[in-house]
């Protein structure tokens, strides 16, 4: 959860939605503690952004956030976990990047909903169309450290 803080910190303000390396932390978390306790630290972080500490992006937190106009994607990151948790014994990658199209979607509807009714597509031209690949390159770079931590708690452990 306190990774997830840092990597939402580390921001690049770009319209409704900065990019950010919280899908990163997410993922990391997911590969390295697996589906359950992945899925539970995005619980905490999100708790701890509830309560009002300032762990989501622009150093923002309070119900507010999660209530706001981009909130629909920071709940996405539950259900990031939970698919990826549903596929873990499958193919991990795999569930993360399905993981990823649900925070997609989940957010993207949240949008229309909060903005009046907009229109789908473009919520995902705007809030889902320039994060495609950054997105997809920081959950293969989460794979790969993930990888790493694992083989390395294996051997260690």
């Amino acid at each position: 959860a306190s990774l997830m803080a840092v990597c939402a910190w580390i921001s690049i303000p770009f319209g409704y939605i900065a990019f950010t390396l919280q899908t990163f932390a997410v993922s990391l978390a997911l590969f390295t503690l697996g589906g359950k306790w992945g899925t539970a630290s995005v619980c905490v972080y999100l708790l701890l952004g509830a309560v009002g500490l300032p762990v989501f992006s622009g150093f923002q937190g309070g119900l507010g956030t999660l209530l706001g106009v981009t909130g629909g994607y920071l709940w996405g990151f539950v259900a990031t976990g939970l698919i990826y948790w549903g596929f873990e014994k499958l193919c991990k990658p795999l569930g993360a990047i399905l993981g990823l199209l649900a925070c997609y979607v989940l957010g993207s509807v949240w949008f229309c909903l909060y903005s009046g009714g907009g229109s789908f597509v473009a919520a995902v031209a705007s809030c889902v169309m320039p994060y495609v690949i950054p997105d997809a390159g920081k959950v293969y770079l989460a794979w790969v450290c993930g990888r790493r931590i694992q083989n390395g708690l294996t051997r260690n452990g």
